[in-house]
């Protein structure tokens, strides 16, 4: 045997060491040809964000909008912005058809990875699944792109090459059906892991803190929210990139709905009106013209309902597999007693350590039902919960005790898939 083969078969016989994975900014897949054709031609193009807070901000969404009209001067490029903060893809699922199709929208993004990071993959799988097929289904000509937005919880595993859970569990998504993504915490977590970023920290206010922090970019305030003329900016040029790359993919076509990856998906996801279901005496429908809370979210709410009394109650018969309840929590706000079958009675509180405000909610109700009959009855409870304790979670205070007064429950629909019984 020769040196040659002697050193080939040492070298054959080594232990194979796996190089560091790589994460990618942006995968193109099947691109966004429809959407750039329609942009070159001039022509109207409506463009939708559905997301949780982060998107809601004035960050990168009206950066996005304003670059894409800025590159196509010709194009009549209008908003659709259903982003509500505290929300997840179990709930824009739902809401999806109310506050995007029904729009015509010709382009998706879809913003959910921080507010789906505590979500199993099966619960994000059905339900980006459901977002998809229904987009699709309604108009097979619109293009989606998943956004991947970042947490500090996050940082660890983005920095170690991985793929947080719930980025993964959309990128099997986006891979069946050939959907671009951008992945905007790759370069947030490069930049932090090489010591010229800080992912939280409050803005300097002197000059001597200034100079303490050098060039280094201060991310966010609450290792979730970006400020907006920095972590919001790196995402907006992570957009950027990521579009100069995606924009290549010319081939125009239609998204023909393949077998599905699952076959539970929540693509008969439904939203149902409250008056479409027994309700007791003490409801009243809220006129947004009159009453605050109602104006605030009638560009987002199919109608809201409110009841403050104990033994108020909703109660209704459906047969399937998922239900839920979306409501409005805020100052005012009691708890429930939720009923489903013959379970226990759970009390629920509609109260949490962020109701110094009003927003919408999702109020879980039965989850991975057998495809059956089910009945659901909820009442407000006669006790108030302990606001005080709930709020200093977060060290908040009252600021006026008669504000937090309350045991009201403000709800909007009922969340299904399934059917609803008469």
């Amino acid at each position: 045997m020769t040196s040659k083969c002697i050193i080939l078969l040492l070298v054959a016989c080594l232990p194979v060491l796996s190089a560091q994975p790589q994460l990618t900014e942006c995968t193109p897949r099947n691109g966004l040809p429809n959407l750039f054709a329609k942009l070159a031609q001039g022509a109207n193009v409506r463009i939708a964000f559905l997301g949780g807070s982060i998107t809601e901000q004035e960050g990168w969404r009206p950066k996005t909008l304003a670059w894409f009209r800025q590159q196509f001067p010709k194009a009549n490029i209008s908003e659709i912005n259903a982003a509500i903060g505290g929300t997840g893809s179990d709930l824009g699922v739902f809401r999806l058809r109310h506050d995007v199709l029904k729009q015509k929208p010709d382009f998706l993004f879809v913003e959910f990875a921080v507010n789906d990071a505590g979500a199993s993959p099966e619960r994000i799988y059905r339900a980006m699944e459901g977002i998809v097929r229904q987009t699709w289904r309604d108009n097979s000509t619109t293009e989606i792109c998943f956004v991947y937005t970042i947490a500090g919880t996050m940082l660890d595993p983005l920095e170690k090459g991985e793929l947080p859970r719930s980025y993964a569990a959309m990128e099997k998504i986006a891979q069946h059906y050939g959907i671009p993504s951008i992945n905007l915490g790759v370069e947030v977590a490069r930049l932090e892991k090489g010591g010229e970023l800080v992912f939280q920290a409050p803005k300097p206010k002197t000059e001597q803190e200034k100079l303490a922090l050098g060039n280094k970019i201060i991310f966010s305030p609450d290792s979730v929210h970006p400020y907006i003329d920095t972590g919001h900016q790196l995402y907006f040029d992570s957009i950027v990139r990521s579009m100069n790359l995606i924009k290549p993919v010319r081939k125009v076509r239609t998204h023909k709905l393949i077998e599905p990856l699952l076959a539970d998906n929540w693509e008969k996801a439904r939203l149902i009106a409250v008056d479409k279901v027994k309700i007791s005496k003490g409801w009243t429908k809220l006129d947004p013209t009159t009453n605050a809370v109602a104006k605030q979210f009638s560009k987002l709410l199919p109608g809201l309902w409110e009841a403050n009394q104990p033994g108020d109650m909703i109660q209704f018969r459906f047969r399937g597999t998922e239900v839920a309840a979306y409501d409005v929590i805020g100052p005012d706000c009691g708890q429930v007693i939720v009923t489903l079958d013959d379970r226990k009675p759970e009390v629920v509180p509609r109260f949490d350590a962020y109701c110094t405000y009003y927003r919408p909610s999702l109020l879980k109700i039965g989850s991975n039902l057998s495809n059956t009959m089910h009945t659901v009855k909820i009442e407000i409870h006669p006790d108030q919960p302990d606001k005080v304790r709930i709020l200093s979670q977060r060290k908040e205070k009252m600021d006026d005790p008669k504000r937090f007064d309350g045991r009201a429950w403000y709800i909007s629909a009922i969340l299904l898939v399934g059917d609803l019984e008469d």
